[in-house]
């Protein structure tokens, strides 16, 4: 058996590793709130949760991987098995104070949840030390009387080791899956590569891409429709853009998929044209409350290049999307001006936009002038990042996954940044601030959740 090929970044990858310039670090993930399936059941034991995810964290190969820099003239990064890892060391637990509704409208599940997004929040805004593997999962625990009220797994990776549709192969690695149990996975680390190793295989890269030119300045052409070339410029200007900072709030709003999906189709629109209609109607909300109106926000969605991943292919396949969003009709009427905008937009190659931006970024990461450009954009207003989670409920050591949420990114001067997981037919939304920027996230929330019932009774 020969030695194995060097794992490269590939070109998004590049990027969010080039981006990570920014207050807080580029880290993603998710909140999975565990229940019990009936008041009877035994106590949720946060031990044994945290016992599972080490056992089945080895399963997933790149978790156990560091990302290592070439030498000049030898290539991109690469990853590499780290041969002291120990995912014990990247499984920890946090309890916090019991607790009840903190708003007079808040029951006391709403109340756990928003301590659980607040833990969640500071999770994802430490730095994931370069020398190890670029994850980690914190079990949250609140108490009552001896009993775990709730539980929850945060898990964080920074975005260079996967995007959405790769955080989806290893959430179906961590949970339990049906049948008899799993036996562990043993972990082979393989020896990191020579000089010449890498030497060799920079050079069959570049010869790839060499061959590749002619199918890349295709997808350039697709990625310029994917981008929206000549569809109307700068994005308006409003408060909620300004230069971010360390800190950042969430909040998180849950409706029935099935009712978003069907005032969606009424109007020949998606779940995400669905969403893009929602979060624009909250921001107007916001911004109208601050004195500001403007007729229209633009929103950059991630177009993925692919449908599924495993977890031996995580990484970064994925490209943009900015969509200009109408403030102006019902929401029926701005649920037909959306739906075809982003008819008009979809290309054959999902994704090709990447083949524009990445050399771009790259090249202004290069100069060191990255977070000068992000902190003073005027391309798009705020992000939006929708994954198609299980449509079944998931198990983890035993307990029932009650609700998913995503935890995203906002930098740059984009102040408000949203996610959406739909599970088991619900569809959750989180909404991440700049606390600074955007303090308003109650409200916003608020607005969000009468948005997405006002879309799904278009």
């Amino acid at each position: 058996m020969g030695p194995r090929p060097v794992e490269r970044l590939g070109t998004m990858d590049l990027v969010e590793l080039a981006s990570d310039v920014g207050p807080v670090p580029r880290n993603v993930g998710c909140v999975l709130l565990l229940g019990q399936d009936h008041p009877a059941a035994r106590p949720l034991d946060p031990d044994a949760v945290a016992r599972t995810l080490v056992e089945r964290v080895p399963a997933v190969r790149r978790l156990g991987q560091r990302l290592v820099r070439a030498p000049w003239g030898l290539g991109r990064p690469y990853w590499a098995d780290d041969p002291a890892f120990d995912p014990a060391a990247h499984v920890t637990l946090l309890e916090l104070a019991p607790t009840g509704g903190e708003r007079p409208q808040e029951s006391v599940a709403q109340g756990a949840e928003a301590t659980l997004l607040r833990a969640a929040t500071r999770v994802l805004g430490e730095p994931l030390p370069r020398a190890r593997p670029l994850w980690r999962a914190v079990v949250v625990t609140q108490t009552r009387g001896g009993r775990a009220e709730a539980v929850a797994v945060v898990v964080v990776l920074h975005h260079v080791l996967a995007d959405g549709i790769g955080g989806l192969a290893v959430l179906a690695e961590l949970v339990d899956r049906p049948g008899p149990t799993r036996a562990a996975r043993p972990r082979v680390v393989a020896p990191w590569p020579s000089r010449l190793d890498l030497a060799r295989d920079a050079t069959r890269g570049r010869v790839r891409r060499l061959l590749r030119l002619p199918q890349a300045l295709r997808h350039a052409r697709g990625g310029g429709t994917e981008l929206g070339r000549g569809s109307g410029g700068r994005a308006p200007r409003c408060s909620i853009n300004a230069p971010t900072g360390p800190h950042r709030a969430a909040a998180g709003v849950h409706v029935p998929l099935a009712a978003v999906r069907a005032g969606a189709r009424r109007h020949g629109a998606t779940v995400n044209d669905a969403l893009l209609v929602a979060v624009t109607t909250a921001l107007e909300s916001v911004l109208i409350a601050r004195g500001e109106t403007v007729s229209e926000l633009v929103v950059s969605v991630p177009v993925s290049a692919r449908a599924a991943a495993t977890d031996g292919s995580l990484g970064n396949q994925v490209g943009i999307m900015p969509v200009r969003v109408p403030l102006r009709g019902s929401p029926a009427e701005r649920l037909g001006a959306v739906a075809a905008l982003t008819r008009a937009r979809k290309t054959h190659a999902r994704g090709s936009s990447a083949a524009l931006i990445g050399p771009v970024f790259r090249v202004v990461a290069a100069a060191g002038l990255f977070r000068w450009f992000v902190d003073r954009q005027t391309l798009v207003n705020s992000f939006l990042t929708n994954l198609a989670g299980p449509t079944t409920p998931l198990r983890l050591a035993g307990a029932e996954v009650l609700r998913v949420l995503p935890l995203s990114i906002t930098a740059g001067n984009v102040g408000v940044a949203f996610a959406a997981f739909s599970y088991a037919g619900s569809l959750s939304v989180t909404v991440m601030v700049d606390a600074d920027v955007v303090p308003e996230v109650t409200e916003l929330a608020s607005a969000l959740g009468r948005a997405l019932e006002a879309v799904a009774g278009a």
